[in-house]
């Protein structure tokens, strides 16, 4: 027999609160349409939490390092790589997989930029990020401005295409997510970001190679800010300078309401998913109330607050 505190237990599992929190919000935009586009709200809540999820992933394993530890520069990431991967592209299908390597190359040097800057200069790691994003972002302005190359025909296609009425994007978003949960808890890579963003200093005396490890975490954010980069431009049909400027504070939003402690230490991934849901169906649901973009920033800032000051300030286990 199943214990009676069991179901208080799954319910305390901070990845089930952003599905939960992710449903009331859908039901809430429902009740005010009458039922009108549940099924395309599903559907296109599914094809935009993506790209959330994709940034909030590299952005939870930067966070997991420890207080202090997160990449600024994703915005600019993102958007010096989707002009990369349209212009390695050039519209050709023939040159998909070389575009994509363009970019994932393109945010890795990134990510190497920025641990250059933490462990060369000792700069902190959230002023070194925002200084490197405004190195990127010129970069980006020179090459990228006027750039009105189209994707691909089969990589526009790709982005956007449904399998079973389920964008393929997120099916495979949700295998990758899966792998990187594995990664997090079941590979030494993984447990070594929770024990330097538990305690550094035991780390370093536990041998684990602290600067190598963090090293690999943001090469890892770029990477995947990069990846971002190239299929945002491949779904809204074309590169942009500015097409991830909403992905710094929804990237945050996703790892802090997902459960991933701001602390370091502790993270989780399917709770991702969860907060990439309801902060698209949230900004769905203020749309359809028609409130302001003013108001939907308010809305966004307010709910991490909030979910923060539940969570207390809690710190990962010593």
């Amino acid at each position: 027999m199943a214990s009676p505190s069991r179901p208080l237990a799954l319910l305390a599992r901070p990845w089930l609160w952003s599905f939960v929190g992710a449903a009331l919000v859908y039901v809430a935009t429902i009740a005010f349409t009458g039922g009108f586009g549940a099924v395309g709200m599903i559907q296109a809540a599914l094809a935009l939490a993506v790209f959330m999820v994709i940034a909030g992933i590299g952005q939870m394993f930067v966070i997991t390092l420890g207080p202090g530890n997160v990449d600024l520069s994703l915005p600019a990431n993102i958007g010096l790589a989707s002009a990369v991967a349209m212009k390695v592209m050039d519209g050709s299908d023939a040159m998909i997989v070389v575009g994509l390597a363009a970019a994932l190359a393109c945010g890795a040097a990134i990510g190497l930029f920025n641990y250059f800057l933490i462990w060369a200069l000792r700069i902190p790691p959230i002023i070194a990020t925002l200084s490197a994003s405004f190195v990127i972002h010129s970069i980006d302005i020179s090459y990228g401005r006027g750039l009105q190359i189209k994707p691909p025909p089969g990589f526009a296609a790709f982005t956007s295409s449904q399998l079973f009425g389920i964008p393929v994007l997120a099916i495979l978003t949700a295998l990758f997510a899966t792998l990187m949960a594995v990664v997090l808890h079941r590979t030494v890579f993984g447990r070594s970001v929770l024990a330097i963003g538990q305690n550094m200093r035991a780390a370093r005396l536990a041998n684990i190679p602290v600067g190598r490890v963090r090293l690999v975490t943001y090469m890892l954010s770029g990477c995947l800010g990069g990846l971002n980069g190239a299929l945002l431009a491949g779904y809204f049909r074309g590169a942009s300078v500015d097409i991830g400027n909403e992905y710094l504070l929804a990237s945050i939003a996703v790892v802090v309401i997902g459960g991933t402690s701001v602390a370091g230490g502790k993270a989780n991934v399917p709770g991702i998913w969860g907060a990439a849901l309801f902060m698209v169906l949230l900004l769905t649901m203020l749309n359809t109330y028609g409130a302001s973009a003013g108001i939907r920033l308010l809305a966004t800032g307010l709910i991490i607050i909030a979910v923060i000051a539940a969570a207390g300030g809690q710190k990962a286990p010593r």
